[in-house]
């Protein structure tokens, strides 16, 4: 489908994030949040957080900035977003689970997003390895970040919602001009954090073992790699090529490559074709 026309959108159009009614509607029955702040503007909310967590701030806090200026990817790679344009969002959690298990949180997070995309606006996304949301034409709508901070993990969320085309990379691509409608900011957040809270809680209940949570099942649903020919660049600028066979207990990708299989814990990957066929 077309992208939609939203360069004529007034600002009025991205209102601010109400804390206090967030606060009050999330926290309403939850036993995982706290409470919502919300800051005009932060260089890094992940940043912010890990600072806080090393300070002892107790589990269940978010914190969404109108603005990043700073913000980060994977890799160092830079976050940014017009101002209300977006979900800029981190949580802080101390999931008592093994250190192995944490970096299920990521892949997590990517099936909260997924269904509040599809809950609120009705986009039907997928999930690139290990942290990225993906619109069915393969355009970039989020990014995930989680960082360790001694027992606690900050996960950070950077998601486009009514990012407009000439505001985004050449690959970017957001929640409105998929669903060629707005999409209000607020109630994906809320439905965001409500899922996430959900699958958050039964996982660490069972040690985070990502099988009897349900969460390898749903992730693998989501997935657009597992099962395709990818090439994946190491951090040490290296490639290899193979096929995405499976996401093993730990949350490593398992390709299957000319020379065996490897088990990545990082890496940067990108699908060169949909197939379950060698490349």
């Amino acid at each position: 489908m077309p992208d939609a026309d939203l360069s004529a959108v007034p600002n009025g159009d991205r209102p601010a994030l109400d804390a206090a009614a967030l606060t009050a509607e999330l926290t309403a029955g939850s036993s995982l949040w706290r409470a919502v702040e919300v800051v005009e503007a932060v260089g890094s909310t992940n940043a912010e957080l890990v600072a806080r967590a090393a300070a002892d701030e107790a589990e269940g806090l978010v914190l969404v900035a109108e603005h990043q200026e700073a913000g980060r990817g994977r890799l160092d790679r830079t976050w940014t977003s017009p101002p209300r344009a977006g979900l800029t969002v981190s949580v802080l959690l101390r999931p008592d689970v093994p250190a192995a298990r944490r970096a299920w949180l990521s892949l997590l997070t990517g099936v909260a997003l997924a269904e509040a995309a599809s809950e609120v606006a009705g986009v039907r996304t997928s999930l690139k390895w290990p942290n990225d949301l993906l619109a069915p034409d393969g355009g970039k709508l989020a990014g995930i970040l989680a960082e360790s901070a001694g027992s606690a993990v900050v996960v950070g969320v950077g998601l486009n919602v009514s990012t407009r085309r000439e505001e985004l990379p050449e690959t970017g691509t957001s929640l409105a001009l998929v669903r060629e409608a707005p999409v209000d900011r607020a109630t994906v957040l809320l439905a965001f954090l409500r899922a996430f809270e959900r699958r958050y809680l039964r996982w660490v209940q069972v040690l985070g073992d990502p099988v009897s949570s349900g969460l390898a099942r749903d992730y693998l649903a989501w997935s657009s790699t597992v099962g395709a020919s990818v090439t994946v660049t190491m951090p040490d600028g290296s490639a290899l090529m193979g096929v995405a066979e499976a996401v093993d207990w730990d949350g490593r990708l398992v390709v299957r490559t000319d020379a065996g299989v490897v088990e990545l814990a990082s890496g940067d990957v990108r699908h060169v074709r949909r197939s379950t066929s060698r490349p």
